[in-house]
């Protein structure tokens, strides 16, 4: 039962990982291309392109939602096997 508890919990802090690093790249890419098609931005456009970037990298990641399910089940097992660097991502993100 704690088994089944622990690889529950696991497996949703993964999912949480993998689905906030590709929203952040992909956010991170989209005002890295804005910035170097302007060559700058201002205060104005900032706030209006995050808001942007933030929506199209949820949409976009709840596009992806079955193959980030799928991987995140694949590092929960490959995660199983290496305890130290489970334990490492897990205290650390």
């Amino acid at each position: 039962m704690i088994k089944a508890l622990l690889l529950s919990t696991w497996l949703q802090r993964s999912y949480f990982i993998i689905r906030s690093f590709i929203m952040g790249i992909l956010s991170a890419s989209i005002t890295f291309l804005v910035t170097l098609h302007f060559g700058s931005i201002n205060t104005i456009l900032e706030v209006a392109l995050g808001m942007f970037t933030f929506v199209f990298s949820l949409a976009a990641s709840r596009l992806l939602d079955v193959p980030i399910v799928k991987a995140t089940k694949k590092v929960v097992a490959f995660l199983d096997n290496h305890k130290n660097l489970r334990n490492f991502i897990l205290n650390h993100f």
